[in-house]
């Protein structure tokens, strides 16, 4: 592991919205912020604050060495099919583990509006 590469993992109540094609796909007030060197903040969302109906898991996955193993879903809205835009570290590395389980969709495939914005 790189000794300057740091995570960080926060708990908060921000309130999160994330949209595809004007539609609301997600929203919460109890995202998970994950701040990682070098990467913009991602927004972990609890699944049940996440349409799952939408959403269909796919069998790619990546390994990150800070995380962990990713898996991913790919989102089929208005006959249009977003492959692989939502990840969760279902079993991620202790460092973590306060992401397990939660969804992280890819803020440039989304519409992501975080508090006031």
């Amino acid at each position: 592991m790189n000794p300057g590469h740091t995570i960080t993992v926060t708990p908060t109540d921000v309130h999160v919205v994330v949209r595809v094609g004007g539609e609301t796909i997600a929203e919460t007030d109890h995202p998970v912020l994950l701040d990682e060197t070098g990467l913009p903040t991602r927004y972990y969302l609890p699944r049940a604050d996440v349409r799952m109906d939408l959403l269909r898991p796919t069998s790619f996955k990546t390994e990150c060495p800070f995380k962990g193993q990713a898996s991913y879903w790919t989102l089929e809205l208005g006959g249009e099919v977003h492959d692989g835009i939502v990840w969760s570290y279902e079993t991620p590395i202790p460092a973590a583990a306060g992401v397990t389980g939660l969804l992280c969709f890819y803020d440039d495939r989304v519409d992501l509006t975080v508090g006031d914005e």
